[in-house]
Order: structure tokens, then C-alpha cells, then sequence
């Protein structure tokens, strides 16, 4: 069986990830508006809100969550996010009210059930209440989303490694952001274990964990003023060169696009 996978939008401006089978679709966060999030979906794979069977969110950023509670009030949409992120989303009121059997706890290192699917949370390393990525199975099939890393856990390597795609974070060139306009401490917060990972560190992780099975990789998260397209490809793909791991060859390499619809794969 079939499992697809499209990002409908990967930046500061909003992250949204599309996963789905014949069965069930799901996203993994909702942090653009409901209409872009519905428009995105009609694009990428020809379905609407009212389909989705399920967002998984995987922090409380205003960019991983502003249409998760339009999107569950108008549609039903049930919302997975572990305990302590619900707890801060509810105390801050971050997506306005959602009905309590909408609102679902996953836990990090658990796998759920979703009919043909398996959604797997596990923790990552940022300075939010209780950050997770994903991991998604179908048969033999796995797609693995990582993003908003401050550093490269063991356990991040070990959810990593297996995967037929991985969207991993790339979020920003150290010189650029050393050299660049934001204020000291928000490099340091960007810089720090719980901020997000840089291009080098994306291209050094990728060396780690690169195997056979792995087919496709996409670059996401990357940040509008730290960062480049062609600068985040070039160095990953250096590093990954000097490993004697070419892209093309032993797997492909794309960009997950801020702020609109990338291309979708089919496994």
C-alpha cells in the first residue's frame, strides 16, 4: 500500500506536513491559517480539511499550531500533542476552545494506531514544554519528521535511522546568523542545545544515520534571514561528499518550501 508525503509548508512563516494513505490522512502540525492549510491540501494531494483524520502536533509555536483549532472546530478534526504541551496550549490559550474528545494525549516513545498507519512521537531537544517529532509507518514503509532541534540526540539518530524520508531541520548558516541583524540573545537562544539546527550540523547528522533504505531527504525549516536555499544544499552536500555519500546517487535531496506547497512523493 501507498503512503504519501508532501509539506505543504516548512519555516518561521508556518510548518505543516502532509502523511496519508488510501485510509487516513494526517498532519504533522498546522501552523499556517485553516485557508492556506485547505488550500495547500486541494494542491498537493486533491483533499480537503474535512478528510484529515487526524494533526499531531509537535509543540506549542504559534508556527506548528495557528490553524490546529479552526481547523478541529470547523471539521471535527481530532488533535494529538503530548500532556505537558496540551497543558501549555490550554494555560496560554493558544488555539482558542476545542472540545476535550478532540483533544488527544500521545505519548513520546509510544506507538498509536490510526487505522493503517503508525504514528510514533519521540522527544527532541527545544525550549518548549515537551517537543516532539514523528515518526510515521505503514508496513515496511517509514517517513520521519524532525525539525526544531537544538542539538543531535542519540535517540534523534536512533528515530532517524530506518527512514524512507526524512524532512530534517536546516534551519540556519552559522556565519550568516553570527553576522546577521538579531540581537545577541536571540543568536544564542538560536545557537544554544535547545534552539534549532544549523546546515553543518543537518549534513553531519545525515552522515551518521544514512542507509540503504533511505530514499529521500528534504531540508526544512530554513530560516528567511540566516539562511539560503543554495547554501543549505551546498554545505549538506559537501559534508555528506567527504563521507563518500553522494546525493543522486545514494539518495535524493530536496528543499521543503517556506510558505508554499513543495513537491509530493509516493512510497
Amino acid at each position: 500500500m501507498a503512503l504519501k508525503f508532501c509539506p505543504i509548508s516548512s519555516g518561521s512563516d508556518g510548518n505543516s506536513i502532509y502523511i496519508g494513505s488510501e485510509d487516513v490522512h494526517i498532519l504533522i502540525d498546522a501552523g499556517l491559517s485553516g485557508k492556506r492549510i485547505s488550500e495547500g491540501l486541494e494542491n498537493a494531494v486533491g483533499i480537503g480539511c474535512d478528510k484529515l483524520d487526524g494533526i499531531f502536533i509537535t509543540h506549542e509555536h504559534t508556527d506548528h499550531i495557528q490553524g490546529a483549532g479552526i481547523i478541529s472546530r470547523r471539521y471535527g478534526t481530532p488533535l494529538y500533542a503530548t500532556k505537558k504541551t496540551w497543558e501549555c496550549i490550554d494555560r496560554r490559550n493558544l488555539i482558542g476552545k476545542v472540545d476535550e474528545d478532540r483533544k488527544h494525549i500521545i505519548n513520546s516513545g509510544e506507538e498509536l494506531g490510526l487505522k493503517n498507519i503508525v504514528i510514533e512521537a519521540f522527544d527532541i531537544p527545544h525550549d518548549a514544554a515537551q517537543p516532539v517529532g514523528y515518526c510515521v509507518y505503514l508496513e515496511d514503509k517509514k517517513i520521519t519528521v524532525a525539525t526544531d532541534i537544538g542539538c543531535v540526540t542519540d535517540n534523534v539518530r536512533e528515530k532517524l535511522f530506518g527512514s524512507d524520508i526524512i524532512l530534517l531541520e536546516s534551519n540556519h548558516d552559522l556565519e550568516m546568523l553570527k553576522n546577521g541583524s538579531y540581537p545577541a540573545i536571540l543568536k544564542k537562544r538560536i545557537m544554544g542545545d535547545k534552539g534549532h539546527l544549523s546546515n553543518r550540523s543537518a549534513g553531519e547528522l545525515l552522515a551518521d544515520i544514512i542507509c540503504p533504505k533511505l530514499k529521500y531527504v528534504f531540508l526544512g525549516h530554513l530560516s528567511a534571514e540566516n539562511n539560503m536555499p543554495l547554501i543549505a544544499m551546498e554545505t549538506v552536500a559537501t559534508i555528506l561528499d567527504a563521507n563518500h555519500i553522494k546525493v543522486g546517487r545514494d539518495f535524493h535531496l530536496y528543499l521543503a518550501q517556506r510558505g508554499s506547497v513543495s513537491d509530493s512523493l509516493i512510497l
